[in-house]
């Protein structure tokens, strides 16, 4: 008796399963036998950033009187930051706490999009508190014309327009580039340039990221160095010695939040523009001071400058305790 072997000739047999898209991320370099501890600084720092940032959002949308552009900027930084610490939380924890470095392409890429179109608004938002303090300074007749509430909600929009624009293509593009068989992250969170360093990209990929880089990170800072020079020649106009000093005091915490944004960002680009040969933990570091110092220090740079939002403060502070005072 003869056995005939048959084959499936069905249309599902010649379809190649491919197993999905992965990537790992890494944790500090040095430290990866110890994550669980990190997770405590990492909670801590967001609770901060969650915290501060927060209570000026809060502050600011229900106080009638801080309703003026300079405090509308100001919210608007405030949602940046917030939502740029809340992007890297997930795979943070999942790193530190619990040990999971491995993260589908997909929730790679979302996250992707949401540190990098945040990033990129807090940087549009810096440049438009730059051209506030330029028109204050410079041209103070003309501020409250130029300057109104309706003006400045119509820059928040344009922001935050810029910024999903410019980044919804990333992940549909990121998703149909070959990749390495081994793709590990440098970071415990990613990023688009670590991705793209996996990827076996094109001409025309590349050539947007460039574009982006350029027209966002790039332009930023030189407009804001523009704007600053431009006050610098007015304040050095001025008669008094004393109006030089306030006019220049209302800069200056603008100023640190600028250096504190930008600074990090530029050293990892010298670092790996020239190739100097700094240790992996040190690159790591940059990274996380560049994305996650701002949203924890603004608070404490800027708001806490105010004394209005510092009045509120108090004030809501001690009508809390009253309440919680009473029998």
């Amino acid at each position: 008796m003869q056995l005939e072997t048959q084959q499936d000739t069905s249309p599902s047999a010649n379809i190649s399963v491919f197993p999905p898209l992965t990537f790992l991320l890494t944790g500090i370099p040095g430290l990866e036998r110890s994550p669980r501890w990190l997770a405590a600084p990492v909670c801590a720092l967001y609770l901060l950033s969650a915290l501060g940032n927060g209570t000026v959002l809060v502050i600011i949308r229900t106080e009638p009187s801080l309703h003026t552009p300079m405090y509308l900027l100001l919210l608007m930084l405030a949602v940046s930051d917030l939502g740029l610490s809340t992007s890297f939380l997930p795979t943070m924890l999942g790193v530190f706490l619990f040990g999971s470095r491995e993260v589908s392409s997909h929730a790679c890429f979302s996250q992707l999009f949401f540190i990098h179109a945040f990033s990129i608004m807090e940087s549009s938002v810096l440049l438009a508190m730059a051209f506030d303090r330029f028109m204050a300074i410079c041209y103070p007749l003309r501020y409250n014309c130029i300057l109104t509430n309706a003006r400045v909600l119509q820059m928040g929009l344009a922001i935050a327009v810029r910024a999903i624009a410019l980044h919804v293509p990333l992940p549909f593009l990121l998703q149909r580039l070959p990749y390495r068989q081994t793709r590990v992250l440098s970071h415990s969170y990613c990023l688009h340039p670590d991705v793209m360093k996996l990827a076996r990209a094109g001409s025309r990929e590349s050539t947007y990221a460039l574009f982006i880089v350029l027209s966002t990170m790039g332009l930023d800072p030189v407009l804001i160095i523009l704007s600053y020079a431009w006050i610098l020649r007015s304040i050095l106009g001025l008669v008094l010695m004393e109006e030089r000093v306030r006019a220049l005091s209302t800069c200056l915490s603008h100023i640190s939040v600028v250096l504190l944004f930008y600074t990090p960002m530029l050293a990892l680009s010298l670092i790996n523009h020239l190739g100097l040969p700094i240790p992996a933990i040190a690159h790591s570091l940059l990274s996380f001071l560049h994305f996650l110092a701002p949203p924890v220090l603004n608070p404490v740079l800027y708001y806490a400058r105010m004394k209005e939002i510092r009045a509120q403060v108090a004030r809501r502070f001690l009508q809390a305790q009253g309440t919680w005072g009473r029998p």
